[in-house]
């Protein structure tokens, strides 16, 4: 038997963007493989959700400077010295809108 889902609200859309952000920023095996690719794949992500509105112009541009800041973690070797000093500030972006969200 098939089950209906209900169609998701823009803020589920939205939590599910953010959090697939998040997890391809803390792809470590990634970052150490391909920072280039690392680093495209995220600003890509924050492009297409600002393009889908699922994100204001100060989050998209905060996920963009955290993109670039890992990038250059990675470049500079930064996870091979003992970790990342990636730390996402998860709490920020889903703190800013949470009235918003309603």
């Amino acid at each position: 038997m098939t089950t209906l889902t209900p169609p998701a609200t823009p803020s589920d859309l939205r939590m599910l963007a953010i959090d697939t952000w998040y997890a391809t920023y803390e792809d470590v095996a990634l970052r150490k493989e391909c920072p280039s690719t690392y680093h495209e794949t995220l600003l890509r992500q924050a492009d297409e959700m600002d393009r889908q509105k699922l994100v204001e112009w100060k989050e998209w541009r905060d996920l963009r400077v955290l993109a670039d800041e890992a990038f250059l973690v990675a470049v500079a070797g930064g996870d091979y010295r003992g970790g990342s000093t990636c730390s996402p500030p998860r709490q920020d972006l889903y703190s800013d809108n949470v009235d918003a969200l309603g």
